[in-house]
């Protein structure tokens, strides 16, 4: 029988691993910045950049309107349009990011659109270009599930996307808290982001994959340095994860729902509790991470977050609101500004398109908005 490498020799591996390789689709926009001191604690090349206390956005165009449900968002790489997710239709959609046409892909077989439930995040494969791999995470009659599909561009419209091949499944669902949010990091891995399904106390439970965000090997094994062993578990103590995105340092930051009182942007370290259900927001005591910024409910509820700029850029629900959280390592250099409050509604999703720009989705089709004409949609903004 093999022995099992210790969890500190997978630790060096990974580390060394993600310090060696190229960013994903998961993986954050070269904004020309470093660390003041390495991943490994040594001293960096060049300082890291704090980024001014205020910002700006300006709204440059409408990409796309008339969109159903939209949720998950995947730039292809190369200007080759931006793939959308419906939650309720189960369909993936291509999106011109110029002329701004819409075909569709086609659906997703086993998708049940319930609640909170349906068809989520979308993350390309970190070697999209060779095997043309999108994942999704969606709800089935039974769970929630990652599983990738290949996308044929030469087929005709409905018809393009290859049979599911599931990579993970088991992921507690409910009419709520379904999380949703998966991505490749830095390291290549798959990142996943998951809600504790409105039962609370699986969320304290390692064994249980509820209220947790989810590390693993692009085929759904365990990846290699994660904090427990044999498990997908990356932290635990979550309510709702639905946003995910690495800084310039390759630092993962996440953005929960709250329940009452506090919605949540933490920083992320391997193994930590972040205090779901005995603890919201801050001051939670020494068992559990902190926040490094929280917002009440009413003006944040936050699904996807981006980094551009030196800054997390987190999109609000229920706010209404795209927040700018400003960033000095790990915590907030500033306090957080929002931007286009009330302007278009529920905002569901972001991501970077380079260049000091975001796509952002709105969310008012999805049955808790106020849709109007042209909904939904999503925006390109210049951000500062």
């Amino acid at each position: 029988m093999r022995s099992r490498p210790t969890a500190a020799a997978l630790a060096v591996a990974a580390l060394l691993l993600t310090a060696g390789c190229s960013g994903g689709s998961g993986a954050p926009e070269d904004t020309g910045t470093s660390a003041s001191t390495s991943r490994t604690g040594g001293p960096s090349a060049r300082a890291e950049h704090t980024p001014p206390a205020k910002g700006s956005v300006k709204v440059l165009r409408t990409v796309a309107e008339g969109l159903n449900t939209p949720w998950g968002l995947a730039p292809l790489p190369g200007g080759g349009g931006i793939l959308v997710s419906s939650r309720d239709e189960g369909t993936i959609t291509r999106v011109d990011e110029k002329a701004g046409k819409k075909t569709t892909l086609g659906a997703v077989p086993g998708v049940a659109a319930d609640g909170e439930g349906g068809l989520l995040g979308l993350a390309l494969s970190p070697a999209y270009a060779s095997d043309h791999l999108v994942y999704a995470y969606f709800t089935t009659d039974s769970d929630n599930r990652v599983a990738r599909m290949l996308y044929d561009p030469e087929k005709p419209a409905g018809e393009q996307l290859g049979a599911p091949d599931t990579v993970f499944k088991g992921i507690p669902k409910g009419l709520i808290h379904n999380g949703g949010r998966i991505a490749f990091g830095p390291d290549k891995m798959l990142y996943v982001g998951t809600g504790e399904s409105g039962e609370r106390q699986p969320a304290q439970d390692r064994k249980s994959l509820g209220g947790k965000i989810l590390r693993m090997t692009p085929d759904g094994e365990p990846a290699p340095g994660n904090p427990f062993d044999d498990s997908v578990v990356y932290t635990y103590g979550h309510r709702n994860v639905q946003g995910l995105a690495w800084d310039g340092e390759q630092r993962l930051f996440a953005a929960e729902f709250g329940q009452d009182t506090w919605d949540e942007l933490n920083a992320i370290e391997p193994g930590a509790n972040y205090g779901w259900p005995e603890a919201e927001g801050k001051g939670g005591g020494p068992k559990y991470r902190d926040p490094l910024a929280q917002w009440h409910t009413d003006q944040a509820s936050p699904s996807g977050i981006a980094y551009a700029e030196g800054s997390i850029w987190m999109a609000g629900l229920r706010g209404e609101r795209l927040w700018r959280i400003p960033l000095d390592g790990t915590k907030a250099s500033a306090e957080p500004q929002p931007f286009l409050k009330g302007e278009y509604g529920r905002l569901r999703t972001v991501v970077a398109a380079g260049g000091g720009r975001l796509w952002v989705t709105t969310s008012n089709t999805d049955g808790r908005g106020d849709p109007a004409k042209g909904d939904d949609r999503i925006l390109e903004l210049r951000v500062t």
